[in-house]
């Protein structure tokens, strides 16, 4: 697409110029420079906002999920150590038939439960702050469940259907198809957050039993197309940003 874009350039540089283009037999074709230039780039825009939406999606992403800064330190292996703070990895490959995702976790509290959910919105901007917009996860997928070593490490892989497509709907409440392109996890016992200020008679829905802890780790929104990272391939030229399947 670069190489593409740069040649037309050149091409429109020299209608600007009055050099005009060569063709067979030693015949000329001049234009005027100004105005042809004008119609040629409005003609191109067309073009380049298509082949943008129907670019090559990734076969393979990376990212990482943030902690919830409101109970890290029940989280972590090393309470208020910043040199090793809680990490979650994210790889998702895509697949033929389905995708592939590998959460690696690391300096995470030996013993700890969790589970693992794709979920439609993230508490958290680009930058990791807060949203103060954000009222709730919306549509929840239940993926897996994760236990830290006693290392404090942790490994899972999870098969089905993630990138750019994964999503639910459910015609007896109308909702829509609605994507679920955010990964987190939460506490599977409400207890072990209770220390950090959590509320243990109001347990969360995000487990098995529908009682569990509050959200530990959650990915991040795209900073340009407040995305989850599990679309990989965003249309831009509509506002809102979408997701292309």
């Amino acid at each position: 697409m670069k190489a593409f874009v740069s040649a037309m350039a050149r091409w429109f540089m020299g209608l600007a110029g009055g050099k005009g283009l060569h063709y067979g037999m030693g015949t000329r074709l001049r234009m005027p420079g100004a105005a042809m230039l004008m119609v040629a780039a409005l003609a191109l825009l067309p073009s380049l906002a298509a082949a943008q939406s129907l670019a090559t999606p990734p076969r393979r992403i990376e990212f990482n999920l943030k902690a919830n800064a409101a109970f890290v330190n029940c989280l972590a292996k090393y309470p208020g150590d910043a040199q090793r703070p809680p990490k979650a990895e994210v790889e998702v490959k895509r697949g033929r038939l389905n995708d592939e995702l590998e959460l690696k976790l690391k300096n995470i509290k030996p013993g700890l439960a969790f589970d693992l959910f794709t979920v439609q919105r993230s508490p958290l901007r680009a930058n990791g702050t807060p949203d103060p917009n954000f009222t709730n996860f919306g549509m929840a997928w239940y993926q897996s469940d994760v236990e830290a070593n006693s290392e404090g490490s942790a490994h899972v892989e999870i098969n089905t259907i993630l990138l750019d497509q994964i999503f639910g709907f459910d015609p007896d409440a109308n909702l829509a198809p609605t994507n679920t392109f955010h990964v987190g996890f939460w506490f599977n016992n409400p207890q072990d957050a209770a220390a950090c200020g959590f509320d243990v008679t109001h347990p969360t829905p995000f487990n098995g039993e529908h009682r569990a802890g509050p959200l530990a780790m959650i990915s991040l929104p795209d900073a340009a197309t407040n995305l989850g990272p599990l679309c990989s391939n965003p249309d831009r030229s509509v506002t809102p940003a979408r997701c292309n399947p």
